[in-house]
């Protein structure tokens, strides 16, 4: 998802030393680009009945839809320059299949355990009821996915149909999401979308994360304390510090009631993962090609032991924690660069 800029300590002033925007163009992410093109590649055809992202062709612009096509019809291009591209998001789409239909199973979890309550006629089901307090009274659960760039789930879950659904971005990367969405009314074949409507609009909370509150900003959103919450934190962990990390825990540990459930992805200090990247740099230098992750490098490696016990301390208990590599060969997705796969971890931890 969108990597951003998030603040030691979730306060004004939190830029630490050395510390330098992330993103593209206007501070938009480079990275949630390759990431949709990713999902876009593995539509409709890496793990076939279990991941389907019609959103994701639609949510890239011209421009970057030409390699996904490449990359769809099996055409390597000539040149070292596109065949690095091509490469690039072909393994970008090997990893997406599994990831996202690993983050998405465990969402659904959560909120087929917490089904929507059917309020009074014309009383919104996220309402709070008169003096709540009972477990039964409690306002349904909400879903904040911090670090969104171009998510499509609110378009493509029905399971969220209802809720509220909370995108916590840098205020341009929303921007340029919002500009992309409107192609969704009118989607490019082949690649469809069932429909333009969301089926939860979604509630957006624009946070510089190197300046602004997140506590204070979910809270101003409508984020409810005392409602159970699936948190969503996707391709984000490894572009920050430990202590922004941590930070962000803490907001996460304090606004989560029982019943909620953090979904992470985080990469551990392998040194595989970190010399792919190096690669990547360099072969991009050589071809002309430009690297997403220039400006968003990997600030921070956890291990499984050092996530545990960061998750552990915000009162969650963690369920499963997977390599990419293993959840790649549960769904029977390629597996091509083993190493790299090896390099990726999805954590799923509930609270209370």
């Amino acid at each position: 998802m969108g990597a951003r800029r998030f603040s030691d300590g979730g306060r004004r002033g939190g830029r630490g030393r050395g510390h330098r925007p992330m993103g593209g163009a206007g501070g938009a992410s480079r990275t949630a680009v390759l990431v949709c093109q990713g999902r876009a590649v593995a539509h409709g055809r890496l793990a076939p009945g279990r991941f389907d992202d019609p959103t994701a062709f639609a949510l890239l612009r011209p421009e970057e839809r030409a390699v996904v096509e490449e990359v769809r019809a099996g055409a390597m291009p000539a040149g070292v320059g596109p065949r690095l591209a091509f490469e690039m998001v072909r393994s970008c789409g090997d990893v997406m299949a599994p990831r996202t239909i690993t983050i998405d199973d465990a969402v659904r979890e959560t909120l087929l355990r917490a089904p929507l309550r059917t309020g009074p006629a014309g009383a919104s089901p996220n309402a709070d009821p008169p003096g709540a307090g009972s477990a039964d009274e409690r306002p349904d659960a909400q879903v904040v996915i911090l670090g969104a760039g171009l998510d499509g789930r609110v378009w493509r879950m029905p399971e969220l149909a209802g809720r509220r659904v909370f995108e916590v971005d840098h205020p341009a990367s929303q921007r340029d999401k919002a500009q992309r969405a409107e192609a969704l009314a009118a989607p490019p074949r082949p690649l469809t979308v069932a429909s333009s409507t969301p089926l939860s609009a979604p509630t957006y909370v624009p946070v510089d994360f190197s300046r602004d509150d997140l506590d204070a900003a979910l809270a101003a959103a409508g984020h409810r304390r005392r409602a159970p919450t699936v948190w969503i934190w996707e391709g984000v962990v490894p572009y920050l510090t430990r202590g922004q990390v941590l930070a962000t825990l803490g907001v996460v540990g304090r606004r989560s009631a029982p019943g909620s459930r953090l979904v992470l992805h985080y990469h551990p200090p392998t040194a595989g993962f970190a010399l792919g990247r190096l690669a990547a740099g360099l072969l991009g230098r050589l071809g002309g090609v430009e690297n997403p992750m220039a400006r968003e490098p990997n600030r921070s490696a956890w291990t499984p032991r050092a996530m545990r016990r960061a998750a552990g301390a915000q009162g969650f208990t963690v369920v499963r924690d997977d390599t990419m590599l293993t959840l790649a060969r549960r769904f029977a997705t390629p597996a091509r660069h083993r190493q790299s796969l090896r390099g990726s971890r999805i954590l799923v931890a509930d609270h209370g």
